[in-house]
């Protein structure tokens, strides 16, 4: 994330913190002392690096006039906090919409249990949320940034041949692993209703369902891409792209195209089961530990086609099922669905 911090500084943060907290006229000559008009300026002693080998953003002389220097950690902490929340919202919207027009089935909006009003709740949801998540991540990125992982840089550094390569599968694996437990501890009754439930208030979600969530649960299931730089070693600019491959996945997983019946990949078809009937499918890649934790539930093979996906008869029969599990784990179901004079006018 030094990476993304640095592009930030040099195309916005430089400018804005010499106006917004420049340095006072130093008392000792440096070059270029004055500006145009002769007034005196101010420059710090911090010295740019390069947060890559792999390329360099020469600063401009903005950021050296600032009494918070790109060192600083105030300036590292609340840049980092913009770039989560706003990068994050940018990922979102534009993966988001781009999945709701070219991939949605928009024959979902038919369904009995999709609620009035959903996709603005949807992204109300998240609105509220992210900025949230953003604080919570933080420590995370600011850890980072200030070199207490284990993230490299250039390949030649990786801890031995084939690591670039093996970095991918172990972080898939170990994220697998680590957010199967999670999720599975969030449908925990002492901690549903208040953390995990507004996730599920969506039983027929679309994309923008994606970061729909309690900014603490959302918090928890991204901790294992968090954590992961902290155990095991991750090269810098593999760090950041799956930070948007993990956003990305999670939006393909709610957008309701099912596309293959694989009996490995936790695609939407097993993630919609999961909002469906609550208990099954925890997995985030793979239903490897669902398999093994006996919690995986094939999808329904009527899902696969379209005249049997949205059937009047499949549909009932979801819904049966999925009211039984409401009253099981929610007890009375509080969600407002579109009446079905509506529907029929869409």
């Amino acid at each position: 994330m030094d990476i993304v911090n640095e592009i930030f500084d040099t195309f916005m943060g430089d400018y804005a913190y010499a106006k917004l907290m420049p340095l006072k006229p130093a008392l000792y000559d440096f070059p270029n002392p004055t500006n145009a008009t002769g007034e005196a300026r101010a420059f710090s002693s911090w010295q740019y690096e390069p947060a890559t080998k792999y390329f360099s953003l020469e600063p401009s002389q903005y950021a050296y006039m600032s009494s918070w220097a790109r060192d600083n950690i105030y300036r590292q902490s609340l840049n980092l906090f913009l770039i989560t929340w706003i990068f994050g919202l940018l990922v979102y919207f534009l993966f988001a919409s781009l999945s709701y027009i070219f991939v949605f089935d928009k024959g979902t909006f038919q369904h009995p249990k999709y609620l009035k009003n959903q996709i603005r709740l949807e992204i109300r949801q998240t609105m509220i949320s992210m900025p949230i998540m953003s604080v919570l991540t933080l420590p995370f990125f600011l850890a980072e940034v200030r070199g207490h992982t284990k993230c490299y840089d250039g390949l030649d550094a990786a801890p031995f041949a084939g690591y670039n390569w093996l970095q991918f599968p172990l972080f898939l694996v170990f994220t697998d692993f680590c957010i199967y437990w999670i999720h599975r501890g969030l449908h925990h009754p002492a901690v549903y209703k208040t953390l995990h439930k507004p996730h599920h208030k969506w039983i027929m979600p679309t994309p923008y369902a994606s970061h729909a969530f309690h900014p603490v649960d959302g918090w928890a299931q991204a901790l294992p891409y968090h954590i992961f730089p902290l155990l095991f070693p991750l090269q810098k600019l593999a760090y950041v792209g799956l930070f948007v491959f993990v956003n990305f996945w999670t939006i393909l997983i709610h957008d309701g195209e099912y596309v293959a019946n694989s009996p490995v990949i936790n695609g939407a078809a097993c993630h919609t089961m999961h909002h469906l009937y609550f208990n099954y499918n925890y997995g985030q890649y793979t239903t490897v530990w669902d398999r093994l934790g006996g919690s995986y539930r094939k999808p329904n093979d009527e899902l696969f086609a379209r005249e049997t996906k949205f059937s009047q008869k499949e549909w009932s029969r979801q819904t049966k099922e999925m009211e039984k599990m409401v009253r099981e784990v929610e007890g009375e179901d509080d969600r407002q669905y579109d009446p079905v004079e509506s529907k029929k006018s869409q």
